[in-house]
This record gives C-alpha cells, sequence and structure tokens, in this order.
C-alpha cells in the first residue's frame, strides 16, 4: 500500500474516484459541480487530495482541506472501494488522512459522518482519536 498526493489531479480522474466509493453511499453534491468548478477547486492551495494504492490499484483516497478562518483542517472526503472491505486498509487510510491533517499544524481536525456512510465509518473514525461533537437530525431523498 502506498499513498499519492494528487496535485495534478484531472477532472476525469477525480470524478472516477468520487463515484467508485462514493455511489454506494449516495455521495451526490460534488457529481452535481461543473467541470470548471471541480478545476478550479482543486487549483486551491488548501486542498490536498491523495490517492490510497494496493498494487498500483487505486483502493480509495481522501481530501483535506484548510480551513483558515479558524485553522482546522476537515478530512472532506474519506472512503474505500468496496472491493477492499474488511482487509484493514480503512484503518491504515485514516491514519494516514490524519497524520497528513495534523502536518499543517491546524486547530484541529475534524471530519463529518452520517447514516448513509458505512456502519464502520464511525467505529474506525473513534478508533483513531476523532470524538463525537455533534449530532444532527435530518431528512434527505435518496435515489
Amino acid at each position: 500500500m502506498r499513498f499519492v498526493r494528487r496535485d495534478q489531479i484531472t477532472v476525469d480522474y477525480y470524478r472516477r474516484l468520487y463515484r467508485d466509493v462514493g455511489e454506494q453511499w449516495h455521495w451526490a453534491d460534488r457529481a452535481k459541480w461543473s467541470d470548471e468548478r471541480l478545476a478550479a477547486h482543486f487549483a486551491r492551495s488548501d486542498i490536498r487530495i491523495w490517492d490510497c494504492l494496493v498494487d498500483g490499484e487505486t483502493a480509495g483516497f481522501f481530501e483535506l482541506e484548510q480551513h483558515p478562518e479558524d485553522g482546522s483542517v476537515e478530512i472532506s472526503y474519506f472512503g474505500l472501494l468496496e472491493t477492499f472491505f474488511g482487509s484493514g486498509i480503512g484503518k491504515a487510510m485514516l491514519t494516514r488522512a490524519a497524520e497528513e491533517a495534523w502536518a499543517l499544524l491546524p486547530t484541529r481536525v475534524w471530519l463529518h459522518t452520517c447514516t448513509l456512510d458505512s456502519p464502520h465509518a464511525l467505529p474506525n473514525y473513534m478508533a483513531r482519536g476523532f470524538d463525537a461533537v455533534r449530532t444532527e437530525k435530518y431528512l434527505i431523498q435518496v435515489p
């Protein structure tokens, strides 16, 4: 397993990652973004995208976003492809995501999850040192 920072990620490559990882969890917000909006997002210096490769094959990815207004770093996207579930890669990938986030010297590192995520997501986050800070309830329509 190795991690590759995708500083020059293309829109097509990102769309594939986003779809392959997030489709089963109903990720939809970035799918609605135009190519121009995605490219502008990737060009920002406060965005970092990491690809997790296992034997040269993408196993998942994570995206970090620095928030200068409060000095925090958000793990804005994090996920594995289904073929890698149960392999322990998610644990290693989250550890690396947190290490990369803390290396930016933030005031805090944070992320979101929801009941549409894998049932293993929250326990993985908690096992890696994250704490539940807030719970919100709202309904959405999923296809």
